[in-house]
């Protein structure tokens, strides 16, 4: 018989209640810190927040109004093909092929509910159990969490401001064991805005070429890069990759369609069927308006897109200028994207408020409470010392949200 120490209550278990794989997962801090800013402005506070990477654009008419049209219509009130409706697949072949000069059939697009689930498809596709994958660092939140959901253990290669966030051929190349069997790459970069060169992509490509690798590329902000930055596809770069390269991609910051959930994953053709096999049976179709939304907005042309790029442009300028001018805090200039990701470690270990200031996550909390500006902390990008700003925003809230941290970390003696 069972001893009383080891005896379950009648109608209970000692096993886990949440499984060790769904319970290991982090919540997404940069969701987090936007749900809290919104919370706190819902209750009276003027909070401005810089967490969410999400365009202030609304989507551009002529998008809402196909999905409007999409909804009359009976053929998007049923189940369509799991792996996206066939026109749409064929149009993100076209747009690929046009935007970046990768030429791809149709059967080898797969459209996913938002790049989200590109990302952890992509990973689950090819990665078995104790794989390796190699993740540059400052990355977006995801990665890790769907890279060891998926059964990977990713390996951390971290760059600084020093070389601008851009990691090395001989930074991958140290960190490489017999394991390892991806490379994730983000370029323009979440969260640090860092774009690789034509001949940095080239080099990291002939390299993964040369040592049998996957590589796996987030290109979702492909269109919004500056200062004469281009966004480079790694399988056009070596074109030798492209059977063993996943490109991840999306209608969301392109398009201003970040709550539209569509984006999609272009592989071989054998990664492709296996992920939409995966696909038909986690959520079957994307949502069809959407698809519909998504259809009209890659057969378009990038004239909003082109408008956004101006805006940020001149906001990323002003957000640079205005944090470089607080002592303690270092900016670099990013080239992609819509972040900034500046170095606060001078800031570390000084008082603040009477607190003394151990890590970012702690500075991000006082500077929410004393300044009501929410940002998100390097830890949640596998760099402590850091902190990430979305400058997705109005001009006015922007300048009067660092004006407002400007007062606050001012007060901190160096």
């Amino acid at each position: 018989m069972a001893s009383p120490e080891t005896t379950s209550a009648p109608g209970t278990s000692d096993l886990p209640r949440i499984s060790r794989r769904i319970s290991g997962i982090a919540e997404s801090a940069t969701l987090a810190v936007d749900a809290k800013a919104k919370a706190l402005k819902a209750a009276g506070r003027p909070v401005i927040g810089f967490g969410a990477g999400e365009p202030d654009f609304p989507t551009p008419d002529a998008i809402v109004a196909a999905a409007q049209a999409a909804c009359t219509d009976p053929r998007n009130h049923r189940y369509t093909p799991a792996a996206g409706l066939p026109e749409l697949r064929e149009a993100v072949a076209k747009k690929t092929e046009r935007d970046s000069g990768y030429a791809v059939p149709a059967s080898q697009v797969l459209i996913t509910n938002g790049g989200k689930q590109a990302v952890y498809q992509a990973f689950a596709t090819v990665l078995d159990p104790g794989d390796e994958v190699l993740l540059p660092a400052p990355y977006w939140t995801t990665y890790p969490e769907a890279i060891t959901l998926a059964g990977g253990v990713p390996v951390q290669v971290t760059a600084d401001e020093a070389t601008d966030y851009l990691v090395t051929v001989d930074q991958l190349e140290a960190a490489r064991t017999p394991r390892t069997k991806v490379l994730l790459l983000c370029s323009p970069s979440n969260p640090t805005g860092a774009v690789y060169s034509r001949e940095q992509v080239t080099a990291i490509g002939e390299w993964a070429l040369e040592h049998g690798l996957w590589v796996i590329t987030d290109e979702i902000y492909e269109h919004l890069v500056y200062d004469g930055a281009e966004s480079v596809s790694l399988p056009v770069a070596v074109p030798a990759m492209a059977d063993r390269t996943i490109v991840l991609n999306g209608v969301a910051k392109t398009y201003a369609m970040t709550g539209w959930r569509v984006g999609w994953l272009i592989g071989p053709a054998d990664v492709v069927k296996a992920a939409a096999n995966l696909q038909s049976h986690l959520t079957s179709n994307v949502s069809n308006v959407a698809q519909r939304a998504a259809l009209e907005a890659v057969s378009g042309p990038l004239d909003a897109a082109h408008e956004m790029r101006e805006a940020f442009d001149r906001r990323r300028r002003t957000i640079v200028d205005l944090l470089n001018a607080i002592p303690g805090v270092h900016c670099p200039t990013p080239k992609g994207a819509f972040y900034v990701y500046p170095s606060v470690k001078p800031l570390l270990g000084k008082v603040l408020r009477g607190v003394e200031i151990t890590d970012t996550v702690q500075l991000a909390a006082l500077i929410l409470e004393h300044a009501e500006v929410a940002v998100v902390p390097g830890e949640a990008f596998g760099t402590p010392g850091y902190l990430r700003l979305s400058y997705a925003l109005g001009d006015d809230d922007l300048k009067t949200g660092i004006t407002r941290m400007a007062e606050l970390l001012g007060e901190i003696k160096l």
